[in-house]
């Protein structure tokens, strides 16, 4: 994942140079998740169907050429959206194969743990990509930047090449019909509860995710006397890293509380949380809003392993890969028009983003589509005859 965050970690600067709009930076921010939404109900399909391995070493070397692409030929809006499409394709035949992989390898109560660890490596990745975009970009530029993110493919490859197995798991039932056939998952209520919630809950992550550093560079020219000597992206990188522990913790406590309720609470505290650090920028030091992210941060990613591991968990028998397929494509719908939305948002006032009303609404709305969570949740666990 080391070359999912360049863009965005560097998103004030790629503004300046190629002169774009907040809604053509928001296209290029969401196309990584377009492409990702329309490979993975093949990708993650196909799991069902041939060994995983073959889906992610093919997706993984991918995604190395796609970083070596934008660093040497990226020059505007239609290079750079090309070339984020195609990150987005690879991510989309490593993240859910390798989580079909764990799944179909560990069962009974440790299989909710694991994926919570799993899960929560996602915001390590995007962390360490934010840390690595804003270094290297330092040092050198946002091209080297961008060349040595292929280097992460590589590495992931080698990791895994000895563990990954070859053949489908012991006991695996292929599915009785055609790849692309999703009925038995769109059928099954429960499932769909959670991947509803899941699109409203990446609408909200990819945002925080997509528009934090030039969020932090904003606030900054409020106040440019001050002493806060945290930069944008290690700010960035510090809250995408509470994704990991947050998770995890998130998910014991759906364990120990029921899955459901605990995430209603964290998706509600988050929705609140976002309709009013949009507008605190200028209104209180920096450190305060930092802090003020940090907890955003928290809540943001609490929710993100137990509704992963519920939806895994009401996958009907037999589609488990095309369970996964459509719990990532319709949930990274959300992460597709967040960033997206957000940046129109932001436009909506003539493009004038000096002061915080227009940010203030970007997360507001953001709010508002994260609070539909728990709607789909609610709905989902009404009296209802699943198909099995």
């Amino acid at each position: 994942m080391t070359g999912f965050s360049v863009f965005p970690a560097l998103l004030p600067g790629f503004i300046n140079e190629w002169r774009l709009s907040n809604t053509e930076a928001g296209w290029i921010n969401g196309i990584l998740y377009g492409g990702y939404l329309l490979s993975v109900p093949v990708l993650a399909s196909l799991t069902d169907r041939v060994p995983a391995k073959r889906v992610y070493f093919f997706s993984m070397g991918l995604s190395g050429l796609a970083c070596i692409g934008f660093a040497i030929l990226a020059e505007g809006f239609w290079t750079a959206l090309l070339f984020r499409a195609l990150i987005g394709v690879g991510l989309a035949g490593t993240y859910m194969p390798g989580l079909k992989i764990l799944s179909d390898n560990i069962e009974g109560p440790t299989q909710s743990r694991a994926i919570a660890f799993y899960t929560a490596s996602f915001s390590i990745g995007a962390a360490l990509s934010f840390l690595l975009s804003g270094e290297i970009s330092d040092a050198l530029d946002w091209r080297w930047a961008a060349a040595v993110s292929a280097a992460g493919p590589l590495l992931a490859m080698v990791l895994t090449a000895p563990v990954l197995p070859r053949e489908m798991p012991m006991g695996h039932e292929r599915p009785d019909s055609h790849l692309l056939d999703f009925r038995p998952v769109l059928q099954c209520r429960r499932a769909m509860g959670y991947v509803y919630a899941y699109a409203a809950h990446n609408f909200e992550l990819f945002n925080l995710r997509s528009w934090m550093v030039a969020y932090f560079v904003f606030a900054g020219t409020l106040r440019p006397d001050n002493d806060w000597a945290v930069s944008a992206t290690a700010m960035a990188t510090m809250v995408t890293l509470l994704g990991l522990p947050s998770s995890v913790i998130g998910n014991e406590l759906s364990t120990k509380f029921g899955r459901n309720r605990v995430i209603r609470i964290i998706m509600l505290a988050s929705a609140g949380l976002s309709c009013i650090v949009g507008f605190m920028a200028g209104s209180v030091p920096m450190w305060v809003l930092g802090a003020a992210f940090v907890v955003y941060g928290i809540t943001v990613t609490a929710d993100s392993a137990s509704i992963t591991s519920g939806v895994v968990a009401a996958a009907p028998k037999g589609y488990r890969g095309a369970t996964m397929a459509v719990h990532s494509c319709i949930g990274f719908t959300g992460a597709f028009l967040g960033p997206l939305v957000f940046g129109m948002v932001l436009d909506s006032g003539d493009g004038d983003v000096s002061s915080t009303l227009p940010w203030g609404m970007a997360f507001a709305v953001t709010g508002l589509v994260v609070a539909l969570g728990p709607l789909a949740l609610f709905w989902a666990n009404r009296k209802r005859r699943d198909p099995v």
